[in-house]
């Protein structure tokens, strides 16, 4: 196991490394869009987990025993693209309710437009 560190101070998040052989998780663009998908079909915004769960969902998994690394990599990707200026322009990704908040959103294309 080892602490991904973020140089604006930000709350470390633990990750567990990959089994020999396999790469370690990492969030990815096709999970960001899927992320960004299925919070939209929620609303705009959704506690993390529920985002998990119908990630795995439409994946084909069953929802109660999600894999771990699924779960890390969906928590990655959204981190990873709420954090980057750019990109988190790009996907509209926000914390409703701050720093060290687990209920995600993202802004509505309409509302990037203005």
């Amino acid at each position: 196991m080892f602490i991904l560190k973020h140089s604006d101070g930000a709350v470390p998040m633990t990750m567990t490394t990959a089994e020999p052989g396999k790469k370690p998780v990492r969030g990815n663009k096709t999970l960001a869009k899927r992320v960004r998908d299925t919070l939209l079909s929620l609303g705009g915004e959704a506690h993390r987990a529920i985002v998990i769960e119908q990630i795995a969902k439409t994946m084909g998994h069953d929802t109660r025993q999600i894999p771990e690394d699924l779960q890390t990599a969906v928590i990655l990707s959204f981190e990873q693209n709420w954090r980057d200026e750019r990109r988190r322009a790009t996907y509209g990704f926000h914390l409703p309710f701050g720093e060290g908040s687990h209920r995600w959103g993202v802004v509505r294309e309409e509302m990037l437009a203005h």
